[in-house]
């Protein structure tokens, strides 16, 4: 897999996952070891056009390199839904960059709903204002939620979905519209272009939770903090993995309860 050679090469560390329907994942490593990962990867033809988003890391943000071919890019459930052509999925939700977003809220007002494409426990600590959370622990559960009929109230309003990175959003855009939402929008980019865009002076709320030893990264210096410590319920936006391997349930936790906890982070379950 030319994949793993190239990243194995680069001393690259990340998750990628590989389908039919294209790419997706992340990696840390060196910047020049990263820029030469991106030119290489767009050297070949149908990934020409990636959109490679950057962040600064900590250096050791990922434990192993990961590469896993699936059915589907994203695991919904549903991989015969999913078509993709050479302009990305096909038909899916219109695309809005971050600005666009903005000016669909100027003209619509209140009517205009952000959906939330990411699992639910993530948006404890950042997500856009009023956003509608689907109750979702793994991806596949999106499907049930939309079926369930409790959003059927939404399927003649304009509807914005996002994600962290722009991929499951634009999925998740078909998926509704497969399922009778008829004005479906997805944020291009996600939510890290639009933070990139507007910061935190925008519509979002918070940090943005992420996948790598960083576990959130935020757009300025002062985010709003919305979540809260679970041992004392002190304002915090930073995770934390359960401590038990076997486990790795995240959890919110502030400083003075880490330090009161002797560096030993569990959740109630493994205590």
């Amino acid at each position: 897999m030319w994949q793993r050679n190239l990243c194995e090469g680069l001393g690259l560390k990340g998750r990628i996952i590989i389908s039919k329907h294209g790419i997706n994942g992340t990696v840390g490593g060196e910047l020049e070891a990263i820029k030469k990962y991106r030119r290489i990867t767009r050297e070949y033809l149908p990934f020409k056009d990636i959109d490679f988003k950057w962040s600064d890391g900590i250096g050791d943000d990922f434990p192993r390199l990961a590469i896993r071919v699936r059915d589907e890019i994203v695991t919904f459930g549903v991989p015969d839904e999913i078509e993709v052509d050479e302009n990305g999925v096909v038909g899916g939700g219109i695309h809005l960059k971050p600005a666009e977003v903005h000016a669909l809220v100027d003209e619509r007002g209140d009517d205009v709903v952000f959906f939330d494409g990411r699992n639910a426990w993530e948006t404890r600590i950042g997500k856009f204002r009023n956003a509608i959370i689907p109750d979702t622990k793994t991806t596949p559960d999106f499907v049930r939620e939309l079926e369930s009929g409790q959003y059927d109230h939404l399927k003649d309003k304009p509807v914005v979905t996002y994600c962290t990175g722009g991929i499951r959003c634009e999925v998740l855009s078909v998926i509704m519209k497969n399922r009778g939402f008829k004005e479906v929008y997805q944020m291009e980019g996600g939510i890290v272009r639009y933070g990139e865009k507007f910061k935190d002076d925008g519509l979002w709320d918070g940090s943005l939770y992420v996948f790598d030893r960083r576990l959130k990264m935020d757009f300025s210096k002062n985010p709003k903090i919305i979540g809260e410590c679970q041992t004392c319920g002190a304002p915090e936006n930073q995770f934390y993995n359960c401590d038990i391997t076997t486990c790795r349930a995240r959890l919110i936790y502030c400083q003075s309860c880490v330090d009161n906890a002797g560096g030993a982070i569990l959740c109630p379950t493994c205590k």
